[in-house]
C-alpha cells in the first residue's frame, strides 16, 4: 500500500524495524525539549503530513518499550489519523510516571500502524437477535 508523505522533520521517514513489524515508529519534531511532568500531558508534533487513501486510517499507538520503561503512553491510544486529514501529524502523549520524562527531537514517541476500516449503513430495528451472551457487559464473559 502506497501512502504519499511530505516529511519536514528532517527525521527519517517512519519504517518497519523487522520484517514482520506492524507498527513505525514515528519520531518527534520540535524545536527544543519538552519536559514532561508526572500525569502531564503534550501534543508532540512530527513534522509528517499524510494523504491516506479513501478506505484506510494510520492509528496511532504506543510503544511498549517508553510505556515499560518510561510510563509514557499515548493518551488517546489508539488515536485515529483520517483519510481526509491533511494537517502535521501530532502524538498525544502522556506521562503516567513519578519522574520527569524529557522528549528530544528525533526521538521515537508512538507507533503508526496502517488499517483498513469499513463504513456502517445503520438498520434501525425495535429489537436485536438473541445471542448465548444476551445483555451481559463487562466481566460477563470471564471465568473465575
Amino acid at each position: 500500500m502506497t501512502v504519499k508523505v511530505v516529511n519536514r522533520s528532517g527525521n527519517p521517514l517512519p519504517g518497519y524495524a523487522t520484517a514482520l513489524a506492524a507498527g513505525m515508529d514515528v519520531r518527534a519534531r520540535i524545536d527544543s525539549p519538552i519536559v514532561l511532568k508526572p500525569l502531564a500531558r503534550a501534543i508532540v508534533p512530527t513534522g509528517l503530513y499524510m494523504e491516506i487513501p479513501a478506505g484506510y486510517e494510520v492509528q496511532v499507538r504506543p510503544r511498549s518499550g517508553l510505556a515499560a520503561k518510561k510510563g509514557v503512553t499515548v493518551l488517546n491510544a489508539p488515536g485515529t489519523i483520517d483519510a481526509d486529514y491533511r494537517g502535521e501529524v501530532c502524538v498525544i502523549l502522556v506521562n503516567l510516571s513519578s519522574e520527569d520524562f524529557v522528549i528530544e527531537d528525533g526521538e521515537r514517541i508512538a507507533q503508526l500502524v496502517l488499517a483498513r476500516h469499513e463504513v456502517i449503513e445503520w438498520e434501525q430495528v425495535e429489537e436485536l437477535g438473541a445471542s448465548g451472551r444476551g445483555e451481559g457487559g463487562f466481566g460477563s464473559t470471564g471465568t473465575k
